[in-house]
């Protein structure tokens, strides 16, 4: 029963990667959250380990997600040539370095700090995209905006950092910053999947390389903090996700896009709040 509930989600982590550019964390994390502190109590170590191994597995699932999302999102038409130069290139590397930061920071506090900190990302993300204009709505013929190299270094790092610490991927901030540049909502989502790549390898490879820091091995089936059985079951339910909600991708209207992404986030939050 566990793992069919594993696989459901996984699913619906891989409808919102490919659609929303999720990379699956805003889903996985709760979810693999509340399995473990269900099925294990306070004195046990995986129980009391259960945020830092939903973050850290849900970095390695955002791998698969975040490659299989790319390439639909490549034959659907929203990652052309033009873009990959003009934001993802540059974005990618430093993002990188931020994820190195945010995963061995991740590592070292406490999993309730972990928990809060996602809480309180995912609230002020979702008052920014209400409150800020430029993400519910954009002005007809208005045209993107390229990126400053101060929001380049600056802003890739800070992604980076959130992203890995918090195991989602960094799509709740690429997103609302290419939609601010005037990107549609479909091609900012589409973006965020090949930027969280970049967050998802480094991120997981310090996960799994935390196990010299632990005295003993949480299970025989956890690397580090990678819990590698439930990675299979998500991974596998992502993919089919993904190909499920593929079709979906263009007919998605540009303002309704927009809203479904920050309802969805405000769904999580609350699983979140309610555990």
């Amino acid at each position: 029963m566990l793992y069919l509930i594993l696989a459901f989600f996984g699913c619906a982590s891989g409808v919102t990667t490919v659609l929303f550019g999720f990379g699956g964390g805003f889903v996985v994390v709760p979810v693999l959250y509340g399995v473990l502190t269900a099925a294990h109590g306070a004195d046990d170590a995986i129980g009391a380990s259960a945020m830092h191994i939903a973050v850290a597995t849900s970095t390695c699932v955002m791998v698969v997600n975040a490659i299989a999302a790319t390439r639909r999102q490549q034959r659907a038409g929203n990652l052309a040539g033009d873009l990959v130069r003009a934001y993802i290139r540059p974005l990618a590397a430093y993002i990188a370095v931020g994820a190195l930061v945010g995963a061995l920071a991740a590592t070292h506090a406490s999993g309730t700090l972990v928990r809060w900190a996602f809480v309180a990302y995912l609230a002020a993300t979702i008052l920014d995209c209400l409150l800020r204009q430029g993400f519910l709505a954009q002005a007809d013929g208005a045209d993107a905006v390229p990126l400053s190299r101060g929001v380049m270094v600056g802003g890739g790092v800070v992604i980076g950092v959130v992203a890995t610490f918090l195991g989602v991927g960094g799509s709740v901030m690429t997103v609302p910053l290419l939609r601010r540049r005037g990107l549609p909502m479909a091609k900012a989502a589409a973006m965020a999947n090949p930027l969280t790549i970049p967050v998802a390898i480094v991120g997981t490879v310090a996960y799994m390389a935390a196990a010299r820091d632990l005295p003993a091995p949480l299970a025989p089936w956890i690397l580090g903090y990678v819990d590698l059985l439930a990675f299979a079951v998500l991974a596998l339910g992502a993919l089919l996700g993904i190909r499920l909600a593929a079709p979906l991708i263009p007919r998605l209207p540009d303002r309704l896009h927009a809203r479904v992404y920050i309802a969805l986030l405000v769904l999580v939050m609350l699983a979140m709040l309610l555990m």
